[in-house]
């Protein structure tokens, strides 16, 4: 592994690492998903920690955010009216 990293330039590996990144995108939105499909709504800080034990790689909060609000945006989910903190899935 190491001889071929060492082989990888740094334009190399910048592209593989935004590769890399874009399909953990769409992992955390499949893990999101799946956990409000099951549940139908969610406080934040319960979603967060369900989808820290689902996936197995390590992700920025931020990021997290990011895909939540694209979500939203997609309309798979929504923000409870009475308290922003709490998502609901949209079937």
């Amino acid at each position: 592994l190491n001889a071929i990293q060492m082989r990888e330039t740094t334009e190399e590996n910048q592209q593989t690492n935004k590769r890399v990144f874009q399909d953990r995108q769409y992992q955390i939105d499949a893990a999101i998903v799946r956990i409000m499909k099951t549940r139908k709504q969610l406080n934040h800080n319960l979603l967060v920690s369900e989808i820290y034990t689902q996936l197995k790689f390590p992700f920025k909060p931020a990021d997290l955010k990011k895909r939540i609000e694209s979500l939203i945006e997609r309309e798979y989910l929504a923000r409870d009216k009475d308290n922003a903190q709490v998502y609901i899935y949209l079937p």
